[in-house]
């Protein structure tokens, strides 16, 4: 308080002080004027006064002169050192002048570290005036659109009808969607702001992951929505014959058995939708242990031989060693989906074969079929969530269409990857490639202790023999029709 009460006190002395300061020079003028008086004349004593004056006045006039110079030249220069009464005054004005050039080159230097942060975002930000003209740009905009220079309309480098109805619609806030020309391929957000006074800052932002989210989601809904839908009303319609008709046994039985199916495609459809929610969420911990791949293959071609009823020819060849580091019931589920596929795909008489192999320093179960093939324009999206080339076909056979994305998710969690190759009308080969990492090598078989030479030569070489037998015997192939 004491402070702030005596800043008005001490400014209002500042003027007396300058004052006190003129009229002392003023009064010493006199009083040597006066003392010269008393040895000469008084006329000769004010001639010297007035030169004395005169020069004085000059002094002053030629340090104005000096002060209006500095201030045309740039706000940098120093101020000229004060003189007499202007000392105090030019001390004060060159403290102030010191600092205000210190806080300019303070914000100066925040303003290049600020425009350097924004140039390296990926976003694009271009300032425009109230007539869309671009005031500035950061360089991911200037690539993105080929600003260059300003104060030219922005019309003049984004082009898109949609863009020039969205800036006509000059709402704050408000987005639309692009495709920019030097951007192929890629969809770019466009996001208009009001900022200080007639300005706008418009961002630019590639939103091509977002868009492609966007469309799987909406494909998704609308997937399943068909998929429970098509059920769902054969329920409803068998439920309600049930109960509106009197019916004979054999009939209901049908009818029953008809609801049965399709209550039961929707317990796949499910079932394979919570799987393929906890692959790709990787909330589960992959479970892994060692794999007899051996005898799960030849279990699972049982059960290929089984769906089949005798329509096809199925083989399985085992080259690979016999165990592999994997969560078990996952790597059945892959092979499943992948059998399961062949069968429906394949027209009676077809083949269907299952190799387990190392080969590139992979481990390959490879599943191949002679079956309709798939066309090439499909290939790239047929591990898609409820992508079908032929979707007729698919739901006739019974598919989720969810059996090829959830094998590539396993194939992830596992480290390894799902590889196709297909023929329209030859056939398809599906493989899981497996890192060599993953595989057991089988243990080195037991060596057998020399025989005693009692035990008869004809016994030693009918051993050996049989041994030189097993280990030029071929892999163990089963073919199964």
């Amino acid at each position: 308080m004491g402070g702030t009460a005596s800043c008005p006190a001490e400014n209002r002395s500042r003027p007396l002080s300058l004052l006190f300061r003129s009229l002392a020079a003023i009064a010493i003028i006199v009083a040597a004027a006066a003392a010269l008086a008393l040895y000469v004349s008084a006329a000769a004593a004010v001639w010297w006064l007035g030169i004395v004056f005169v020069a004085y006045a000059v002094v002053q006039t030629l340090y104005m002169v000096r002060l209006h110079h500095w201030s045309s030249l740039p706000r940098n220069r120093p101020l000229p050192a004060g003189i007499g009464p202007w000392r105090p005054i030019i001390s004060r004005l060159a403290r102030f002048v010191r600092q205000e050039t210190d806080t300019r080159n303070e914000l100066g230097s925040e303003l290049e570290r600020i425009h350097a942060a924004v140039d390296r975002l990926p976003d694009g930000l271009v300032v425009l005036d109230r007539y869309d003209h671009v005031l500035w740009a950061n360089d991911a905009a200037e690539d993105l659109h080929g600003i260059f220079g300003t104060r030219r309309p922005i019309h003049h480098f984004v082009r898109q009808p949609e863009f020039a109805r969205f800036l006509q619609a000059n709402e704050s806030g408000s987005t639309v969607r692009v495709q920019l020309p030097n951007q192929p391929g890629r969809t770019h957000e466009l996001r208009l702001h009001r900022t200080q006074g007639d300005q706008k800052l418009l961002i630019t932002r590639d939103v091509t992951n977002q868009a492609k989210l966007d469309a799987m989601r909406s494909d998704f809904v609308a997937n399943v929505s068909h998929e429970i839908r098509t059920p769902i009303t054969v329920i409803a319609g068998f439920a309600e014959t049930l109960l509106t008709l009197d019916l004979d046994d054999a009939a209901r039985r049908e009818y029953l058995g008809s609801i049965l199916k399709q209550s039961q495609t929707m317990q796949r459809l499910v079932d394979d939708l919570l799987m393929l929610s906890s692959l790709e969420s990787g909330a589960d911990e992959l479970q892994e242990e060692q794999v007899d791949l051996h005898r799960l293959l030849e279990s699972l071609l049982d059960e290929a031989r089984a769906l089949s009823h005798g329509r096809h020819e199925l083989s399985l060849e085992l080259d690979g060693p016999r165990r592999l580091l994997a969560a078990p019931g996952e790597i059945e589920s892959a092979v499943r989906n992948l059998l399961t596929n062949a069968i429906r795909y394949t027209p009676d008489g077809g083949k269907i074969s299952i190799r387990w192999r190392v080969q590139d320093s992979d481990g390959r179960i490879a599943v191949r079929d002679t079956g309709i093939g798939i066309p090439a324009e499909h290939i790239p999206r047929i591990t898609e969530r409820f992508y079908r080339v032929d979707r007729g076909r698919s739901r006739a056979s019974g598919g989720t269409g969810l059996g090829l994305a959830i094998v590539k998710r396993i194939m992830h969690r596992h480290q390894g990857r799902l590889e196709f190759e297909s023929v329209p009308s030859r056939g398809s080969t599906f493989t899981l490639c497996l890192p060599v990492s993953r595989l057991v090598p089988d243990p080195a078989p037991a060596v057998q202790a020399n025989l005693p030479a009692r035990a008869g030569g004809a016994e030693a070489s009918q051993a050996a023999g049989s041994g030189a037998q097993d280990s030029g015997a071929p892999p163990l192939s089963a073919g199964l029709t």
